[in-house]
């Protein structure tokens, strides 16, 4: 692999993190029809992991594991900036770390992120069974 395809994914990764981060705090702001936003932020964030997914396959043609461990870490990236940020306005609000902000450091990024990788795993084996009948 090159390092200009090494550099894609890399960045395709970070922005994805960030597209999870702003989903989850802009969708997270209306006060009002608050399960329809919900509805929306979870219908976003799955069109943002279907996306990443096709590019990983279809534009880089990444093995199936390197999809989903790219496709995860995307996630992780995403759960970890959500966590940082919610303890940040945490503290900003009560002028102190609470225990389960430092929990959520490490349990939002391991409970997305395995989900994420196992889901991303099959789709990439079945995109690439897919390939294979479509080019034999």
């Amino acid at each position: 692999m090159d390092a200009s395809r090494n550099q894609t994914w890399v960045r395709a990764t970070l922005l994805l993190g960030v597209v999870y981060l702003l989903v989850g705090r802009v969708f997270a702001v209306p006060a009002t029809h608050v399960r329809v936003w919900r509805l929306a932020a979870w219908a976003v964030s799955g069109a943002a992991y279907a996306v990443h997914i096709g590019y990983e396959h279809f534009r880089l043609r990444h093995s199936p594991r390197l999809i989903a461990l790219h496709v995860a870490l995307g996630v992780a990236i995403g759960a970890t900036a959500l966590a940082i940020a919610g303890m940040i306005h945490s503290v900003s609000t009560t002028s102190a770390i609470r225990p389960a902000w430092l929990l959520a450091l490490v349990i939002w990024p391991a409970v997305t992120a395995v989900p994420a990788f196992l889901v991303a795993l099959v789709a990439g084996v079945m995109l690439a069974r897919l390939r294979q009948r479509m080019e034999a």
